[in-house]
Protein backbone atom coordinates (compact mmCIF):
# COMPACT_ATOMS: atom_id res chain seq x y z
CA UNK A 1 0.00 0.00 0.00
CA UNK A 2 1.15 3.60 -0.51
CA UNK A 3 1.31 5.85 2.13
CA UNK A 4 2.29 9.53 3.53
CA UNK A 5 3.74 10.88 6.77
CA UNK A 6 2.03 13.53 7.92
CA UNK A 7 2.35 15.67 11.35
CA UNK A 8 -0.47 16.91 13.52
CA UNK A 9 0.24 20.31 12.21
CA UNK A 10 0.04 19.61 8.26
CA UNK A 11 -3.16 17.38 9.15
CA UNK A 12 -5.09 20.40 11.38
CA UNK A 13 -4.02 22.80 8.49
CA UNK A 14 -5.58 20.21 5.34
CA UNK A 15 -8.63 21.80 3.32
CA UNK A 16 -11.06 20.35 0.91
CA UNK A 17 -10.51 22.49 -2.36
CA UNK A 18 -12.93 22.61 -5.52
CA UNK A 19 -11.24 22.06 -8.99
CA UNK A 20 -13.15 22.12 -12.19
CA UNK A 21 -9.96 20.83 -13.67
CA UNK A 22 -9.66 17.69 -11.25
CA UNK A 23 -13.51 17.27 -11.88
CA UNK A 24 -12.99 17.56 -16.36
CA UNK A 25 -10.38 14.95 -15.52
CA UNK A 26 -12.29 12.60 -13.80
CA UNK A 27 -15.31 13.12 -16.44
CA UNK A 28 -12.93 12.41 -18.77
CA UNK A 29 -12.14 9.19 -17.34
CA UNK A 30 -15.23 8.34 -17.14
CA UNK A 31 -16.07 8.97 -20.71
CA UNK A 32 -13.17 7.27 -21.75
CA UNK A 33 -14.04 3.76 -20.24
CA UNK A 34 -17.55 4.17 -20.11
CA UNK A 35 -18.75 2.26 -17.02
CA UNK A 36 -21.76 4.58 -14.94
CA UNK A 37 -21.75 3.76 -11.91
CA UNK A 38 -26.00 5.27 -11.45
CA UNK A 39 -28.63 5.64 -14.02
CA UNK A 40 -27.45 9.51 -14.15
CA UNK A 41 -24.05 8.59 -15.03
CA UNK A 42 -25.51 6.49 -17.63
CA UNK A 43 -28.04 9.34 -19.33
CA UNK A 44 -24.58 11.25 -19.26
CA UNK A 45 -22.46 8.96 -20.81
CA UNK A 46 -25.44 8.55 -23.86
CA UNK A 47 -25.53 12.08 -24.19
CA UNK A 48 -21.91 12.79 -24.12
CA UNK A 49 -19.91 9.73 -25.49
CA UNK A 50 -20.69 9.14 -29.05
CA UNK A 51 -18.93 12.97 -29.89
CA UNK A 52 -16.00 11.91 -27.27
CA UNK A 53 -15.62 8.40 -28.87
CA UNK A 54 -15.68 10.47 -32.69
CA UNK A 55 -13.30 12.96 -31.73
CA UNK A 56 -11.11 10.27 -30.63
CA UNK A 57 -11.15 8.10 -33.74
CA UNK A 58 -10.64 11.38 -35.84
CA UNK A 59 -7.68 12.21 -34.03
CA UNK A 60 -5.77 8.38 -33.22
CA UNK A 61 -2.96 10.60 -31.28
CA UNK A 62 -4.59 11.82 -28.73
CA UNK A 63 -6.46 8.36 -28.85
CA UNK A 64 -3.20 6.80 -27.93
CA UNK A 65 -2.62 9.38 -25.35
CA UNK A 66 -5.73 8.71 -23.09
CA UNK A 67 -5.39 5.23 -23.36
CA UNK A 68 -1.63 5.43 -22.39
CA UNK A 69 -2.26 8.26 -19.42
CA UNK A 70 -5.14 6.38 -17.95
CA UNK A 71 -2.41 3.38 -17.65
CA UNK A 72 -2.57 0.54 -15.88
CA UNK A 73 -2.04 0.99 -12.48
CA UNK A 74 -0.80 4.51 -12.30
CA UNK A 75 -2.30 7.72 -14.28
CA UNK A 76 0.57 9.98 -16.34
CA UNK A 77 0.87 12.77 -13.96
CA UNK A 78 1.20 15.74 -16.09
CA UNK A 79 -2.26 15.19 -16.74
CA UNK A 80 -3.62 15.94 -13.25
CA UNK A 81 -1.75 18.85 -11.35
CA UNK A 82 -2.54 19.00 -7.81
CA UNK A 83 -5.42 21.46 -7.51
CA UNK A 84 -5.12 25.12 -6.06
CA UNK A 85 -7.59 26.58 -3.94
CA UNK A 86 -9.86 28.34 -6.71
CA UNK A 87 -7.93 27.70 -10.02
CA UNK A 88 -10.49 28.62 -12.59
CA UNK A 89 -10.36 25.38 -15.45
CA UNK A 90 -8.62 27.86 -17.83
CA UNK A 91 -5.97 28.01 -15.23
CA UNK A 92 -5.33 24.50 -14.45
CA UNK A 93 -5.42 23.41 -17.93
CA UNK A 94 -2.51 25.68 -18.55
CA UNK A 95 -0.80 24.05 -16.49
CA UNK A 96 -1.65 21.07 -18.24
CA UNK A 97 -0.54 22.88 -21.94
CA UNK A 98 2.90 23.92 -20.20
CA UNK A 99 3.98 20.76 -18.83
CA UNK A 100 7.38 20.10 -20.43
CA UNK A 101 7.21 16.89 -23.19
CA UNK A 102 10.22 15.13 -22.41
CA UNK A 103 8.48 15.10 -18.59
CA UNK A 104 5.22 13.93 -20.16
CA UNK A 105 7.09 11.16 -22.25
CA UNK A 106 8.43 9.81 -19.18
CA UNK A 107 5.08 9.85 -17.08
CA UNK A 108 3.49 7.81 -20.07
CA UNK A 109 5.91 5.68 -19.76
CA UNK A 110 5.85 5.20 -15.75
CA UNK A 111 1.64 4.47 -16.20
CA UNK A 112 1.84 2.41 -19.34
CA UNK A 113 4.88 0.26 -16.90
CA UNK A 114 6.44 -0.57 -20.15
CA UNK A 115 8.34 0.98 -23.40
CA UNK A 116 6.24 4.52 -25.12
CA UNK A 117 4.51 3.56 -28.52
CA UNK A 118 5.78 5.02 -31.28
CA UNK A 119 3.33 7.62 -32.02
CA UNK A 120 3.83 9.04 -28.44
CA UNK A 121 7.57 10.02 -29.01
CA UNK A 122 6.53 13.69 -29.97
CA UNK A 123 6.65 17.10 -28.15
CA UNK A 124 3.42 18.19 -28.64
CA UNK A 125 1.38 15.77 -26.17
CA UNK A 126 0.28 17.90 -23.40
CA UNK A 127 -0.86 20.74 -25.89
CA UNK A 128 -2.91 17.77 -26.98
CA UNK A 129 -4.08 16.61 -23.74
CA UNK A 130 -4.71 20.01 -23.04
CA UNK A 131 -6.97 20.37 -26.58
CA UNK A 132 -8.86 17.21 -24.68
CA UNK A 133 -9.63 18.57 -21.74
CA UNK A 134 -10.89 21.41 -22.93
CA UNK A 135 -13.09 19.89 -24.97
CA UNK A 136 -14.48 17.92 -22.20
CA UNK A 137 -14.99 20.91 -19.69
CA UNK A 138 -16.65 22.75 -23.09
CA UNK A 139 -19.24 20.20 -23.86
CA UNK A 140 -19.49 17.89 -21.13
CA UNK A 141 -19.23 19.24 -18.06
CA UNK A 142 -19.43 23.41 -18.16
CA UNK A 143 -22.91 23.45 -18.91
CA UNK A 144 -23.59 21.29 -15.86
CA UNK A 145 -21.17 22.84 -13.69
CA UNK A 146 -23.46 24.46 -11.62
CA UNK A 147 -25.46 21.50 -10.41
CA UNK A 148 -22.20 19.80 -10.00
CA UNK A 149 -20.43 22.73 -7.73
CA UNK A 150 -23.69 22.23 -5.49
CA UNK A 151 -23.29 18.59 -5.17
CA UNK A 152 -19.55 19.07 -4.27
CA UNK A 153 -19.69 22.06 -1.84
CA UNK A 154 -22.36 20.12 0.07
CA UNK A 155 -19.94 16.87 0.35
CA UNK A 156 -17.28 19.58 1.65
CA UNK A 157 -20.10 20.56 4.09
CA UNK A 158 -20.92 17.19 5.26
CA UNK A 159 -17.27 16.12 5.61
CA UNK A 160 -16.57 19.20 7.96
CA UNK A 161 -19.39 18.66 9.86
CA UNK A 162 -17.97 14.61 10.41
CA UNK A 163 -14.79 16.15 11.51
CA UNK A 164 -16.05 17.78 14.51
CA UNK A 165 -18.09 14.42 15.19
CA UNK A 166 -16.00 11.64 14.74
CA UNK A 167 -12.58 13.38 14.15
CA UNK A 168 -10.15 13.47 10.64
CA UNK A 169 -9.58 9.42 11.19
CA UNK A 170 -13.55 9.06 10.28
CA UNK A 171 -13.14 11.09 7.53
CA UNK A 172 -10.18 9.95 6.13
CA UNK A 173 -11.14 6.15 6.10
CA UNK A 174 -14.90 7.36 4.47
CA UNK A 175 -13.05 9.45 1.19
CA UNK A 176 -12.23 6.15 -0.58
CA UNK A 177 -13.21 3.48 1.70
CA UNK A 178 -10.58 0.69 0.93
CA UNK A 179 -8.08 2.63 -0.07
CA UNK A 180 -7.86 6.02 1.64
CA UNK A 181 -7.19 5.17 5.70
CA UNK A 182 -5.65 6.28 8.73
CA UNK A 183 -3.04 3.98 10.22
CA UNK A 184 -2.13 5.86 13.21
CA UNK A 185 1.13 6.79 13.83
CA UNK A 186 0.93 10.11 11.80
CA UNK A 187 0.63 7.48 8.10
CA UNK A 188 -1.99 7.78 5.75
CA UNK A 189 -2.32 5.39 3.62
CA UNK A 190 -3.52 6.78 -0.04
CA UNK A 191 -3.66 4.20 -2.28
CA UNK A 192 -3.23 -0.14 -2.58
CA UNK A 193 -0.49 0.77 -4.73
CA UNK A 194 3.67 -0.45 -3.12
CA UNK A 195 5.02 2.50 -3.60
CA UNK A 196 7.88 4.16 -0.99
CA UNK A 197 6.24 5.86 1.84
CA UNK A 198 6.67 9.96 1.70
CA UNK A 199 7.44 12.47 4.73
CA UNK A 200 4.51 15.27 3.96
CA UNK A 201 4.88 16.95 7.25
CA UNK A 202 5.08 20.54 6.76
CA UNK A 203 3.45 20.49 2.94
CA UNK A 204 -0.07 21.92 2.19
CA UNK A 205 -2.54 19.26 1.99
CA UNK A 206 -5.74 19.43 -0.02
CA UNK A 207 -8.83 16.93 -0.32
CA UNK A 208 -10.91 17.72 -3.60
CA UNK A 209 -14.39 15.75 -4.43
CA UNK A 210 -15.34 14.60 -7.57
CA UNK A 211 -18.83 13.52 -8.62
CA UNK A 212 -17.94 10.76 -10.70
CA UNK A 213 -16.42 7.75 -8.90
CA UNK A 214 -12.75 6.96 -8.16
CA UNK A 215 -10.25 9.52 -7.55
CA UNK A 216 -6.44 9.40 -7.55
CA UNK A 217 -3.23 11.46 -5.91
CA UNK A 218 -1.27 14.10 -6.72
CA UNK A 219 1.87 16.47 -5.50
CA UNK A 220 4.30 19.24 -6.58
CA UNK A 221 7.01 18.19 -4.35
CA UNK A 222 7.73 19.34 -1.72
CA UNK A 223 5.40 21.74 -1.21
CA UNK A 224 1.46 20.77 -1.99
CA UNK A 225 -0.01 17.23 -1.92
CA UNK A 226 -3.79 16.15 -3.01
CA UNK A 227 -5.84 12.92 -2.26
CA UNK A 228 -8.77 13.29 -5.04
CA UNK A 229 -11.88 11.38 -4.28
CA UNK A 230 -15.46 10.62 -4.87
CA UNK A 231 -17.98 12.54 -3.58
CA UNK A 232 -21.22 11.53 -1.26
CA UNK A 233 -24.39 12.57 -2.86
CA UNK A 234 -23.94 12.55 -6.47
CA UNK A 235 -27.32 11.32 -7.04
CA UNK A 236 -28.74 14.23 -5.36
CA UNK A 237 -31.78 15.99 -6.96
CA UNK A 238 -30.88 19.91 -7.62
CA UNK A 239 -35.01 20.56 -8.08
CA UNK A 240 -35.76 18.29 -4.86
CA UNK A 241 -37.15 20.20 -1.60
CA UNK A 242 -34.90 20.86 1.03
CA UNK A 243 -35.31 18.06 3.25
CA UNK A 244 -36.23 19.42 7.45
CA UNK A 245 -33.04 20.61 9.06
CA UNK A 246 -33.72 17.54 11.69
CA UNK A 247 -33.25 15.22 9.06
CA UNK A 248 -30.31 16.82 7.71
CA UNK A 249 -28.60 16.56 10.96
CA UNK A 250 -29.67 12.93 11.10
CA UNK A 251 -28.64 12.09 8.02
CA UNK A 252 -25.75 14.67 7.01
Amino acid sequence: MGWWQINADTLAGSRFVLSPLAETFAALKLLHLGSAAHPGERAWLDAHRPAYRARLAADPVTAHLVHAGLGKDWIADFLTPTPRDREPFEEGVARVRAADPGQARTHLTVALAGPLPAVLDRDDLPARAAALLAYVWTEAVRPDWDRRRRVLEADVVARTAQVSRGGWAAVLDSLRPGRTRWLGDNRLQVNLHEYPPREISGAELVFVPVTPKGGWVSWEEPDRYAVIYPCAGALADPGARTVPASLGALLG
